[in-house]
């Protein structure tokens, strides 16, 4: 497994928290301090909790399941998408559908159709249509491809879910706990630890951090 160190972590900016008037109390075991009205963590815990949260990956992964990487806001989408693809795992960050966990069978069969719009994209019927259908249906696909593009070859639900800013990602999260699939996730001053399987207390707007 890769070694995190606290210096790394430094240079990224990870310990930098939101304001304090912004905290979560839940939060006060991986606060180190606070200097001008914003919380620095204690990247020494970080370490730790990356590490168990390497050790929980490296399990999922060796098991053979699917790992899903979620990250809808701006600093997030670019690194979550590489990194994602990188590891041959599946990710969202356009928008989270509601029931992408919870109705995956809806969700499957809305794969299944935006493979269909790929496959009469391909075969020759546009030429059949006239040039509004075809604009409508390309629309559809665009849009569909967008959103699911980066699940569509999941095939079945994740076992474990990696997510960034849980507060945005609050329906990705809710769903995961609903159904028992383990997560993984960046935690901010503002954010409730407990929620998460396994933490990582951490600045979740910085680039680097991310």
């Amino acid at each position: 497994m890769p070694e995190v160190n606290v210096r790394d972590l430094l240079e990224a900016g990870t310990h930098f928290g939101h304001q304090t008037k912004r905290w979560d109390p839940k939060m006060r075991p991986f606060i180190f301090t606070q200097r001008n009205g914003i919380h620095i963590i204690d990247l020494q815990k970080t370490v730790k909790k990356i590490e168990a949260s390497l050790t929980a990956v490296t399990k999922t992964a060796r098991s053979g399941k699917a790992i899903l990487f979620v990250g809808t806001k701006k600093q997030a989408v670019e690194v979550i998408h590489q990194e994602s693809e990188r590891c041959g795992m599946f990710h969202v960050t356009a928008r989270w559908l509601g029931g992408m966990l919870t109705n995956w069978q809806t969700i499957r069969q809305n794969i299944r159709h935006l493979d269909h719009l790929d496959r009469i994209a391909t075969d020759g019927t546009y030429e059949k249509l006239k040039k509004k259908e075809v604009l409508l249906i390309e629309k559809e696909r665009m849009r569909m491809a967008k959103t699911l593009g980066g699940i569509r070859k999941m095939g079945a639900l994740p076992g474990l879910i990696y997510i960034v800013d849980i507060k945005k990602e609050h329906l990705a999260m809710s769903e995961a706990r609903k159904l028992g699939v383990p997560s993984v996730a960046i935690v901010d001053t503002n954010c409730d630890p407990e929620l998460v399987t396994y933490p990582i207390p951490g600045n979740d707007d910085a680039i680097r951090s991310i």
